[in-house]
């Protein structure tokens, strides 16, 4: 059985990405309503995580961005004893307007919706700012008393996106694929997909799937694979953090090395 990486391989089905943006809405509508006085089911948000950088295979988590006015944040930046969770809370209770029946929990970062066909989205409410960068969002952190975090995902989408182009897609063709073989081989081990995503941006240099047109210049099977694995080898295997596209942000990869290692490995086999 072969491992290698297969253009087109792990696509989410249409149905089920009509499914996600139904309740996408939803939830966007919901919190708008609250927060912004408005009835719009798509402004002030966004997808993030993989399924916002394009490299996601199934909805096991889907992670959408809310944006909330700024009044918000200086309401519970000055609160004495985690302002952080207040406002998780006060998303929390606006969700459960639209979905009183299904499990709703802040936690620690975001707001989760658990629903009942397995389907998992996780809420990030964040406030916009304007760095150098782009805009970088500051986001709650309700650990150690709580704090205020920041993150710059249109960046890394962005990165991702014009990658994948200049690759002919491999790029989330790869991401996609170390999915496949973590989800299927590696159940029990830890990888996060800003690591996955973040390593094969790395790593991929200028391999691009060939066009049809330039076919005698393909490499041989295995050999991108090889690649792969060899620059994890010399280039990670002693590290403890990447840095993710676009953003440059420092991403730390200690829990997930052992099995990014292990899923390049079966990709060689």
């Amino acid at each position: 059985m072969s491992y290698r990486v297969e253009k087109h391989g792990e696509l989410i089905p249409s149905d089920t990405r009509t499914t996600i943006s139904t309740r996408y809405k939803a939830i966007t509508k919901a919190i708008n309503a609250e927060f912004w006085d408005s009835r719009s089911d798509s402004a002030h948000s966004f997808y993030v995580g993989s399924y916002g950088r394009g490299t996601a295979i199934n909805t096991s988590d889907v992670d959408i961005l809310v944006e909330l006015p700024e009044d918000e944040y200086n309401c519970h930046n000055v609160y004495k004893g985690n302002g952080q969770s207040r406002l998780l809370q006060a998303v929390r209770e606006s969700i459960l307007n639209t979905y009183p029946r299904s499990d709703v929990r802040a936690d620690g970062q975001v707001v989760k919706i658990a629903f009942s066909d397995g389907m998992k989205f996780e809420i990030l409410p964040a406030f916009a700012t304007y760095g150098w960068n782009g805009i970088i969002y500051k986001y709650p952190d309700t650990n150690m008393g709580g704090n205020w975090r920041s993150t710059n995902p249109k960046a890394e989408q962005d990165a991702m996106r014009d990658k994948n182009k200049s690759s002919n897609g491999l790029l989330f063709d790869t991401c996609k694929h170390m999915r496949f073989i973590r989800d299927n081989y590696f159940k029990s081990y830890h990888l996060s997909g800003i690591v996955i995503d973040s390593f094969v941006y790395s790593a991929i240099k200028d391999w691009r799937w060939t066009p049809p047109e330039d076919s005698s210049s393909a490499a041989e099977p295995g050999v991108y694979e090889k690649i792969l694995y060899d620059y994890y080898l010399y280039n990670l295997r002693f590290s403890n953090t990447i840095n993710a596209p676009g953003s440059n942000d420092s991403v730390s990869i200690s829990s997930s090395k052992d099995c990014l290692g292990k899923v390049l490995y079966k990709m060689c086999e």
